[in-house]
């Protein structure tokens, strides 16, 4: 008998057609692709990720407003403006309104729905994350491309450092059920220097990083580690502006929850589970050999009660 993950191995593969071709981009990946620019100061990536975070409203600011909210003069406005493709403000907030108010027009009746409680509040940001990344899925090709390098990265480094450990602890448990050799890295310094180096030495070609709010200082470094020693990097965060997504190869970005005291990571988590089902999906034979030996051995030594 097959076990759950043989069968949802079998039954759930990623096609790189676009099922979905009607799906409209998420205005967070609208605004990502539109802000997305390697050359973007500091001060200009905070007014990115603001507006990013609060589209409906900070469309319709003034650029005096904008530049009071994010901390910064009204001249860096302009030049953020100019940086990211727009003659001047007037042109930038143009474009922003139409995107706020195609979010807007999307759920007319949504903040009268979202009345509720703290606890449901919470939820319902959770399910527009979702919402966001399902839209993202929209055209699977991107992840299934990295799934398949990943996949034939022997040995694959997994990092997720503070916060982020977490997230790495369950992709890297998984990884290990399809993969001959996933290590994970979850301390920083020199014990990830000396992983990174090794996985190099190894014939590894890539690194899978984790990054999630408050992004650790310890996360650029090991990632710029890594690619120093030549790995490629590939990175799952929130956003994919900021120093630690400008020094991975390819980001997948997807919202955290931020309405409790710590965040929760509902669409990460997702992420994390479609990229494993792109690298089970680039190796399918490779992936039924090791669930079954897996479940020998799981049944011999009587790893699981049995439902």
């Amino acid at each position: 008998m097959s076990s759950p993950q043989q069968a949802r191995a079998q039954a759930s593969a990623i096609t790189s057609g676009k099922s979905v071709p009607e799906a409209e981009p998420s205005p967070t990946s609208r605004l990502r692709a539109l802000f997305d620019r390697p050359q973007l100061s500091p001060g200009q990536r905070r007014i990115a990720q603001y507006l990013i975070e609060h589209i409906t409203e900070a469309a319709f600011l003034s650029i005096t407003d904008l530049a009071e909210r994010v901390g910064v003069s009204q001249p860096s406005v302009t030049r953020f403006a100019g940086a990211v493709g727009f003659s001047g403000y007037p042109a930038l907030r143009e474009r922003l309104q139409a995107i706020a108010l195609g979010t807007l027009a999307a759920g007319p009746g949504a903040a009268e729905e979202a009345g509720g409680n703290e606890l449901q509040a919470a939820v319902d940001a959770e399910l527009e994350n979702l919402e966001n990344l399902r839209r993202d899925f929209a055209d699977p090709d991107r992840l299934i491309a990295v799934g398949r390098e990943l996949s034939a990265s022997t040995p694959l480094t997994v990092l997720g450092l503070r916060i982020s450990a977490s997230l790495a602890e369950y992709f890297a448990y998984a990884a290990r059920r399809i993969h001959p050799d996933v290590r994970l890295v979850t301390r920083s310094g020199s014990v990830a220097y000396d992983a990174l180096l090794q996985t190099r030495e190894a014939g590894g070609t890539w690194l899978l990083a984790f990054s999630m709010p408050r992004h650790a200082q310890e996360t650029l470094t090991a990632v710029r580690v890594a690619r120093s020693a030549g790995l490629r990097v590939a990175l799952i965060t929130d956003l994919a502006l900021g120093p630690v997504a400008d020094e991975a190869d390819v980001t997948f970005a997807s919202g955290t929850g931020s309405r409790l005291v710590f965040d929760s990571y509902a669409a990460p988590g997702v992420m994390a589970a479609a990229l494993l089902q792109a690298m089970t999906d680039a190796d399918p034979e490779r992936t039924q050999a090791r669930l079954e030996e897996y479940e020998q051995v799981s049944d011999q030594h009587q790893f699981f009660l049995r439902d």
